[in-house]
């Protein structure tokens, strides 16, 4: 499923137990993506991001299947999603959250390898010094959906309370 949202292109993937990847796509890749049947989990991932990118949704509901990552990788996914709407922490807030403090480097690594930007908000996740870092890449376009992910929560975090 290929989903045109605020920030791009969103290529959805999905098996039998929910959505397995979010992959951000440019215009000629998009095009180049085969039109497939939509399952229900798809279905509702485009809903919930309809209602995210529109401020309604603070928090995603679809089944996820994680299949990929190393046991360290899904743990630091498990923590991503603890972080409030509308916040952020830094790569170290969550390795103390992991009780691993010395784990901000894997910290960095685990969100860039996240399969599900978005609904596993890595996006939330600065620098200690409140700097910008990479995401979806560290390319500029990268930076400048973090920031508007982070600037649409920040703008709609009142009514999430």
């Amino acid at each position: 499923m290929l989903i045109n949202s605020p920030i791009g292109f969103l290529h959805i993937l999905e098996d039998q137990q929910g959505i397995t990847n979010i992959i951000f796509v440019n215009e000629e890749e998009a095009l180049a993506i085969k039109k497939v049947t939509t399952g229900p989990f798809g279905k509702q991932l485009a809903l919930e991001l309809e209602r995210y990118f529109s401020g309604e949704l603070k928090k995603f509901t679809v089944p996820l299947s994680l299949q990929v990552g190393t046991p360290f990788q899904q743990h630091v996914w498990q923590a991503l999603q603890n972080v409030p709407y509308g916040s952020t922490q830094s790569y170290a807030d969550i390795a103390v959250a992991i009780e691993n403090p010395k784990a901000v480097r894997a910290i960095g690594q685990a969100n860039r390898n996240n399969p599900l930007p978005i609904v596993i908000p890595c996006h939330r996740i600065i620098g200690k010094n409140g700097s910008m870092t990479g995401y979806s890449g560290a390319s500029e376009i990268g930076i400048a959906k973090k920031r508007y992910l982070l600037a649409l929560e920040k703008n709609n975090c009142v009514s999430a309370r």
